[in-house]
């Protein structure tokens, strides 16, 4: 009886480091693969857009940042929480019926929206900014209102899969594309629509290669449970991901508004600069772990050591590109760009400090929504919000767009505190202040080295295209120095 129990101990133990090295590997392949989106996707996004503003002026981006705006809060709202609910939930609980549901539901509702941007949204952000172009360009830039979930329900289940090489290959093959046309298009003369095809071409290309991916076509079925089970979640991610949206787009409301499309399209410069990198580096991890999270829910332990890894390579990659914006700004801008964007120098800056702030808390909304919480989400982000709306709005009408990029350094800062606050009180999994910062350790020891030597460079009058790579060895090499051997451990052992 007892060679009995013991037999059956060892096989569960046996399972159970079997189970924990799958994951790994998964999660090791996930990233690698999410990063070979983020080199060849955001590289040549970026080169796109690096060329665009070189060929288009401020106020041509001013007017496209106050569409987006609009469409993209109508973007969020079109999701309806589709691919986080389908992703989140454990396989036992999903059948064909909730896919075909969510498919059809995501069709239908999508056809509505779109009718209300065209005929109701276009005329209210043409009335609001005063700019009667407006009312033209949100219905053409909307038209991936139409599109997206389509896609949605492929990629949810390509995520399940882990399949994200296949989703590398697609988003890149989609953003190539359409940035090659997007650049003819602005040599070509056709200005500001350039910008606005290139936004709608993406999920445009992108759907034929998520069919082809995944050869799954939809029954002519809809049944009320699944409804139930996938928006009853769908519905909290939702409503957190219009606060969220809300919060982070408030200051293209307001600048745009105050201060007209060229100075909003300044601070567009700095912010496309920023935020390509902030938000693509999050997605690489973050996309892999939000279905792990969802797996391991009921391990709390095993989601700390995740979660503080997740915000640790985040925080790896994303520090020096900040930190070069930081400093240097001013040669990065105008012997890049020229005259035209000299002043998004001072909101590059900070944007950037704001960056490094935010990805400090960069894997907190994925493990809170793995976590089965939505509405926690939802009620985090309402209380962001009606802390940043008013502060925001004072910085910008007292001091203009270096208040607003002020303001936001200090809110990004308050999502930090946040943070920490719910994983004190209001999450079961407990990760303190010094246990973050000391994860954080090696990326910040060389951060504030690397600070040292880009000062250093400006102060001898450097050339930041000698300076900036002096900045970079010096971080990677005492990040090598700190934690080289882990990193190989990571991401170069099979198991």
């Amino acid at each position: 009886m007892e060679n009995a129990y013991s037999t059956s101990v060892n096989t569960n133990d046996t399972a159970m480091i079997n189970e924990a090295k799958t994951d790994k590997q998964q999660i090791k392949t996930g990233i690698i693969w999410n990063a070979i989106q983020l080199i060849v996707n955001q590289s040549f996004t970026f080169i796109v857009k690096l060329v665009l503003l070189k060929l288009l002026l401020p106020s041509q981006f001013g007017i496209i940042g106050m569409a987006t705006v609009f469409s993209g809060l109508m973007q969020v709202i079109n999701d309806l929480g589709i691919n986080a609910a389908l992703v989140q939930r454990k396989d036992k609980e999903l059948t064909r019926a909730h896919f075909d549901t969510a498919f059809w539901t995501g069709i239908i509702w999508s056809a509505t929206l779109y009718i209300i941007v065209s005929f109701a949204v276009g005329p209210l952000a043409a009335y609001y900014y005063h700019e009667p172009m407006l009312n033209t360009i949100i219905p053409v830039i909307s038209l991936a209102i139409l599109i997206n979930p389509v896609n949605l329900v492929h990629k949810a289940q390509l995520t399940r899969a882990m399949n994200f090489k296949r989703i590398a290959l697609i988003d890149n093959t989609a953003n190539i594309l359409a940035g090659i046309t997007a650049i003819g298009l602005a040599l070509a003369g056709f200005g500001i629509w350039a910008l606005v095809f290139n936004t709608v071409a993406i999920y445009a290309i992108a759907m034929p290669l998520y069919y082809k991916a995944t050869g799954w076509l939809p029954k002519l079925q809809w049944n009320k449970q699944a409804f139930k089970d996938v928006f009853g979640f769908g519905a909290y991610t939702t409503g957190a991901n219009v606060f969220t949206y809300f919060y982070n787009n408030i200051d293209y409301l307001l600048i745009g508004r105050l201060l007209g499309a060229t100075l909003l399209g300044t601070y567009t410069f700095a912010f496309v600069v920023t935020d390509t990198f902030r938000s693509r580096i999050m997605a690489v991890v973050n996309n892999v772990m939000y279905p792990i999270y969802g797996k391991k829910q009921d391990d709390p332990e095993l989601l700390k050591r995740y979660y503080l890894r997740v915000v640790q390579i985040n925080c790896l990659f994303v520090f020096p590109i900040m930190l070069f914006f930081t400093i240097f700004a001013d040669s990065f801008i105008l012997q890049i760009f020229g005259e035209k964007w000299r002043s998004a120098i001072m909101p590059l800056r900070f944007l950037s400090i704001s960056v490094m702030f935010q990805i400090m808390v960069s894997g907190n909304t994925a493990l809170i929504r793995g976590l089965g919480k939505p509405g926690l989400d939802m009620k985090l982000q309402m209380i962001k919000a009606a802390i940043f709306v008013p502060t925001l709005a004072y910085a910008t009408i007292k001091f203009g767009i270096i208040g607003a990029a002020v303001a936001i350094v200090f809110n990004k800062f308050l999502l930090v505190v946040i943070a920490q606050y719910t994983f004190k009180y209001l999450l079961t999994i407990k990760i303190s202040t010094m246990e973050l910062l000391q994860s954080l350790k090696p990326c910040l020891i060389a951060l504030v080295a690397a600070t040292g030597v880009g000062l250093l460079s400006n102060y001898l009058h450097i050339t930041f295209f000698v300076g900036a790579p002096l900045l970079f060895i010096t971080y990677f090499a005492l990040i090598w120095l700190f934690i080289g051997n882990e990193l190989k451990r990571l991401f170069l052992k099979k198991n």
